[in-house]
């Protein structure tokens, strides 16, 4: 490495953080605001790319037909998104939290299929910037003259910003909004247009830094979620609701990722380390380290208690007799559904990967529901399952039955050293500390050929001689299933459940009655994670192969959908959860090759009919003791609720 070349890639870094901070600086504002995780930001950023490429083609890049297509681009995005706040997100601001992120996912699902049908599936390149297409002589290296413009954009958005959030009295609103949205609403500002004006003003930033990126890449339909992943880095690094903190967060992560390219390898002790590769994962390493020491961020602050905690959640009670009948009965019908397989011969197949999903969304339903936990990450557990149990009888030959042994036990292992750091944290913080350990999980299997076959994966991963046939894999996966709900159900209902539970609702009459709750929560994260290894070592065996796909982000966000799909506060949620989302992405895929919209829709149309979720609103039609429309109160039920288990325990 020499010093021009590490001082060309420094500034290279600059670019790329003006861009990272134009989408993290409109996610930032959104969520400072209107408390939205905003999923779909990211395809907002993508639908700036492709609509730059198409204005500018119908203007002309010549003179200032590229910057006013920008601009137009960005005012584009920024209509588009005030129409989705008051058409779609306007609906569910009081619905809790993480169906909001349920609802902007699946505008993610509608996006995504949207431009595939208006720009189609290939790369789309866009014209260079006029009189900018040149490159600047520095040290003997060339750094493109569009990449200078791109340097002084970054700060000269943060200049505006700060201009409107402190100089004006939308801006005031906006600060006070950020810190105490109720008391706004108390003082009698009209907190929809509010909302509606700061979820444009974002979208419109998204938008700008798409359209700015038309020159350097492509438009393709993979953005979405790869910006996404990165605004959220610098958003939480820097602090949620911070834009000061988002651009030195943008800043350290470009630099850092400019370095490790500059680098390239390292020896230590004798150990070739390539820094470059790094690049994939170096974000959520960083977020990782910032976290741990300071978990609201660098220029973050703790989110200021809500004063209207919604209706305490009503105690969990254990099934009636019906309920009871009904589950053996349902049992009893999937015993026997192999006898239609000569009528549908998909049959089986389709039941087993719904087996699986409902065991991966009932563990993560165990740490979210009654535990109170949310968490992004969670295929990290079923990546780890997934990949012993694959190794132990690809690599090293052990037999099948102890593979599945061993499996859940080292997901669990991998969920309590992640758990020890990320119980630590609370809210959006703890949910985005375990995205970055599934990353940096899926990271270091994606690049280590050697041990984990890297992006190809491990293949010959079959199940034993007396497992072979489908009808044999399909009641093991019944059966595995089955237990796997009955010793989670059975653990909710007793102490440590009741405690979990309590600590949910309020951490200080927990603490004060001695229940350690960091502790708690801890053993409830290993726990959840053995189960979900246990559901990737079915996944594994089922498929005869594991790549590093099946435990991407993807993985994490449908295990998301199916919990808040089948209802976050009922034990039958994740069950009717699971088994919807994958039926229906399956029935749908092999229909139309728009099945990502179709299903954004359908989940759309779930999410404001059933706020509570499918199973929390029919449990609650019935007259069932469904906990509905509440965001988990802070201080009511917790005390309650531990002294009925206590007494029912007794009795």
């Amino acid at each position: 490495m020499t010093l021009s070349s590490l001082i060309v890639q420094m500034i290279n870094g600059l670019a790329d953080a003006s861009t990272m901070f134009l989408v993290a600086a409109g996610l930032s504002l959104i969520f400072g605001v209107t408390r939205i995780v905003n999923f779909a930001h990211g395809s907002f950023y993508m639908v700036g790319i492709y609509v730059v490429y198409t204005l500018v083609s119908l203007i002309g890049a010549s003179g200032l037909g590229f910057w006013s297509a920008v601009l137009l681009s960005a005012m584009a995005v920024a209509v588009l998104g005030a129409l989705v706040e008051i058409l779609i997100l306007r609906r569910i601001y009081r619905a809790p939290e993480l169906f909001q992120l349920l609802a902007t996912f699946a505008l993610v699902l509608v996006f995504k299929d949207a431009a595939l049908y208006l720009w189609g599936p290939e790369d789309l390149f866009g014209p260079r910037a006029p009189g900018l297409g040149g490159a600047v002589q520095l040290l003997g290296r060339r750094i493109p003259q569009y990449d200078l413009v791109l340097i002084a954009i970054g700060p000269l958005v943060l200049g505006v910003l700060w201009l409107v959030l402190n100089r004006t009295r939308w801006g005031t609103l906006i600060r006070a909004a950020t810190q105490d949205r109720e008391m706004v609403g108390a003082l009698g500002i009209n907190q929809s247009w509010l909302f509606t004006g700061v979820f444009a003003l974002g979208c419109f930033l998204a938008g700008l830094g798409g359209a700015l990126q038309g020159p350097r890449i492509p438009a393709n339909l993979a953005l979405d979620l790869e910006t996404i992943g990165n605004a959220f880095v610098v958003v939480v690094v820097g602090g949620m609701g911070s834009i000061p903190g988002a651009f030195l967060a943008a800043l350290l992560i470009a630099e850092i990722k400019a370095l490790c390219v500059a680098i390239g390898q390292v020896s230590v002790f004798g150990v070739v380390i390539s820094l470059s590769k790094l690049t994939l994962v170096v974000e959520f390493l960083v977020m990782a380290v910032i976290l741990v020491v300071r978990p609201w961020g660098l220029m973050g602050k703790p989110q200021a208690a809500a004063r209207s905690t919604g209706q305490p959640e009503a105690p969990l009670a254990p099934a009636g007799a019906g309920v009871r009948k009904l589950a053996w009965a349902a049992v009893a019908l999937l015993l026997a559904a192999p006898l239609l397989s000569h009528s549908f011969p998909y049959l089986t197949v389709l039941l087993v990967e719904i087996f699986i999903a409902v065991l991966f969304a009932a563990s993560l339903h165990f740490i979210m529901g009654p535990g109170g936990m949310h968490s992004f990450g969670h295929a990290a557990y079923f990546g780890l399952g997934a990949y012993a149990a694959a190794m132990l009888v690809v690599k090293l030959h052990w037999p099948m039955e102890l593979a599945l042994v061993v499996g859940p036990l080292v997901a669990g292992l991998g969920a309590l050293l992640f758990g020890w750091f990320s119980v630590r944290l609370s809210g959006v913080y703890l949910a985005m500390l375990t995205l970055a350990f599934a990353q940096i999980v899926w990271a270091i299997i994606y690049q280590w050929d050697e041990v984990t076959g890297g992006s190809n994966g491990l293949v010959g991963v079959w199940p034993a001689a007396w497992l072979a046939s489908p009808l044999a894999y399909y009641y093991l996966a019944l059966a595995c299933a089955v237990a796997g709900l009955l010793l989670l159900r059975r653990v909710l209902f007793a102490p440590f459940g009741y405690a979990m539970r309590a600590a949910r609702d309020s951490v200080l009459r927990s603490d004060a009655i001695g229940i350690d709750v960091k502790r708690m929560q801890w053993l409830a994260f290993a726990l959840a994670g053995v189960f979900c290894g246990a559901a990737g070592v079915l996944f594994a065996f089922s498929k005869g192969s594991i790549s590093p796909e099946a435990i991407s982000v993807s993985r994490s966000v449908d295990g998301l959908v199916m919990v808040m799909l089948g209802g976050l506060q009922t034990l039958l949620g994740p069950v009717v959860g699971a088994s919807v989302f994958t039926w229906l992405q399956d029935v749908i895929a092999r229909e139309t090759d728009y099945w990502r919209a179709i299903l954004g829709l359908v989940i759309l149309a779930l999410v404001l009919l059933f706020p509570a979720g499918i199973a929390g609103y029919f449990q609650r039609f019935l007259g069932g003791p469904a906990r509905q429309g509440s965001k988990g109160s802070k201080g009511n039920g917790g005390a309650p609720e531990l002294k009925a288990g206590i007494g029912k325990e007794a009795a």
